[in-house]
């Protein structure tokens, strides 16, 4: 998993509730607690993680984004 090369999020909160996101592998999207940078990594494929983002974006995805710093803007 060290190929990976993690991005924070741009939805990452100032007090630590942050995820970091690798897209660099080809057919893989990688996300993981900036907090925990050792530890575990969810892999998503693509298309999961823009199902994932497209929830978050229409306020579907309830709690699952507050918790994770990806609550949408707005």
């Amino acid at each position: 998993m060290s190929d990976f090369v993690f991005v924070k999020s741009s939805y990452s909160q100032l007090n630590g509730e942050c995820v970091e996101v690798a897209d660099n592998i080809p057919g893989t999207v990688a996300v993981r607690d900036s907090k925990t940078g050792s530890g575990p990594v969810l892999s998503l494929t693509p298309a999961a993680w823009r199902t994932f983002q497209t929830a978050l974006q229409a306020g579907e995805a309830g709690d699952a984004g507050e918790g994770a710093g990806l609550a949408r803007r707005g």
